[in-house]
């Protein structure tokens, strides 16, 4: 099984969690409010229907929810409103992005630039397909959100949106799920300034291409646009792991009075 770029244990600091099922379960229920597709404040749906639309027992869905609680990222309340509601998003510090980055191998993450290419350029080619001729969509509106963004986790947020509503718009619910899970892996590294050199007017600029080749229904175009974007922020993250690795061997390179060893 691949392993993620940034897991559960990455957003919260902690160790593995018990169980790879109830671990997935957990992740997928996090991922969606770090996305903002579950906002804080919102109640999640009976167990019984989210079990069900997971596929798992009712069991395996509480322990992942008791997963959750334990991270505070959600809580159960008692009573005639009762449920389990979305008490914060989760969102790893730059320390754990830091960690997490010197851990992710060169040809893990080409390997996830491939993927990634792969989702996102076929999603915009679709979209550029079965958008309705001459309408507006609402990629525009979320590219300008993007770039007005201040802060890590804003600006995570705000870009994730965007693709993921590309993905939307390609009426693909594989897509659409793969887009979500790998957003949810490459948001946070992509943002931190310590674990990327992306640039938010770069970003922008591809953003707004691509719009104009979905909305103006250029297939080629809308996939070409999406690999590139795609392939860049791999490279960003790529370049600023080198250079945390020089720095560490810089620093490892010396002795404590600061010479050279």
């Amino acid at each position: 099984m691949q392993q993620p770029l940034l897991s559960s244990a990455d957003l919260h600091a902690e160790g593995d969690l018990p169980g790879h099922q109830v671990r997935g379960i957990a992740e997928r229920i996090a991922s969606a409010i770090s996305l903002g597709m579950l906002r804080v404040g919102e109640r999640l749906p009976p167990e019984a229907e989210l079990a069900s639309q997971f596929g798992i027992a009712v069991a395996t869905l509480r322990k992942a929810l008791a997963q959750l609680r334990a991270q505070g990222v959600v809580e159960t309340r008692r009573g005639r409103n009762g449920g389990t509601f979305v008490v914060q998003a989760p969102f790893p510090s730059t320390e754990t992005l830091i960690a997490a980055l010197h851990r992710i191998r060169v040809v893990q993450l080409r390997d996830f630039a491939d993927e990634h290419a792969a989702v996102a350029g076929l999603a915009a080619r679709l979209a550029a397909e079965r958008v309705p001729p001459e309408s507006r969509t609402r990629l525009a509106e979320l590219a300008f959100r993007a770039r007005e963004a201040r802060g890590v986790q804003e600006l995570s947020l705000t870009d994730s949106r965007f693709h993921v509503e590309v993905a939307v718009l390609s009426q693909s619910q594989r897509l659409l799920t793969s887009e979500q899970r790998l957003q949810s892996e490459i948001g946070p590294l992509l943002w931190c300034d310590k674990t990327s050199r992306a640039s938010a007017q770069q970003s922008f600029n591809d953003h707004l291409a691509l719009v104009m080749a979905i909305e103006q229904q250029q297939p080629a175009e809308a996939q070409r646009l999406a690999e590139e974007h795609a392939m860049r922020n791999v490279r960003d993250i790529v370049d600023a792991k080198l250079e945390l690795q020089m720095l560490r061997n810089d620093t490892h390179g010396e002795d404590e009075t600061g010479e050279a060893r």
